[in-house]
């Protein structure tokens, strides 16, 4: 199926996993890294969620696995990655998308929604860093790409667990990539800005904005798409980025460069 020519924009007989899956900047994920040829092994919590991943890549000609596993409870991460090793016999790619929004007013912030924030955000993708890592390191090569954003380079107020979580996601980025890199194993992070999912709709409905105060701010006019945030991690998985470690790369239109309003 792969819609790459050459080898290295092929990812055929890759394995890739990508957390949270089953919608939004995650699911464009899957059907990309499926599109240029990897077995991708899809992730959410419950079952149900994942099977339209599931039909959809494989009625385009890909092929997908899926794995349910709640990533905040201690086990999640590490039965993932061992489900889709056992099944599909390794690990080559590993893409640490699974997330959700937390904005409140710091001084209110209850201290289980930070630690629930953190736990999602970056214990997990630590966790299933490391669980990948570990096969990864065994075989002598593999790509980590952690989905993190503006928000890790930026403030925003009301942010406080979000931003944090980001934030020390692109530190994690920096540290594996480094120490892994003469084993082989590269790691990067995509950094996106606003993009058209549910995600953003609600953010949008908490604060109070609409879509246009976005499109005036960013200077490309518009909101990113899932699918152009996915074309990013797909290129970094492939052999085509062998030289990118350690990058955030910033998929935001523009945003971060400019300095008005």
């Amino acid at each position: 199926m792969s819609r790459r020519n050459g080898s290295e924009w092929s990812l055929d007989e890759r394995v890739a996993i990508v957390t949270g899956s089953s919608a939004g900047i995650g699911r464009a994920i899957a059907r990309e890294l499926a599109a240029w040829g990897a077995t991708v092994v899809v992730n959410a919590r419950a079952d149900e969620r994942l099977r339209p991943v599931i039909e959809e890549i494989e009625s385009q000609g890909g092929s997908a696995l899926a794995v349910a596993a709640d990533l905040s409870t201690p086990d999640g991460p590490t039965r993932l990655v061992e489900r889709a090793v056992e099944e599909l016999g390794r690990v080559d790619i590993l893409v640490n998308n699974a997330g959700h929004g937390m904005i409140a007013p710091s001084e209110d912030l209850p201290r289980e929604d930070w630690e629930r924030t953190l736990d999602l955000l970056l214990t997990a993708p630590f966790l299933c860093a490391q669980a990948a890592g570990r096969h990864m390191l065994e075989a002598g090569r593999g790509v980590i790409v952690n989905v993190s954003s503006i928000v890790g380079h930026v403030a925003l107020p009301r942010r406080a667990a979000y931003a944090t979580a980001k934030a020390g996601l692109i530190g994690l980025t920096k540290t594996l990539a480094a120490e892994w890199a003469d084993r082989g194993v590269r790691v990067v992070s995509v950094d996106p800005a606003y993009i058209a999912t549910e995600f953003i709709q609600v953010s949008m409905s908490r604060d109070n904005f609409d879509k246009s105060v976005l499109e005036r701010r960013t200077p490309l006019g518009r909101l990113g798409s899932p699918e152009e945030v996915a074309r990013a991690v797909a290129f970094l998985a492939s052999d085509a980025a062998s030289y990118i470690t350690g990058s955030s790369v910033l998929v935001d239109g523009g945003w971060l460069a400019y300095g008005g309003w």
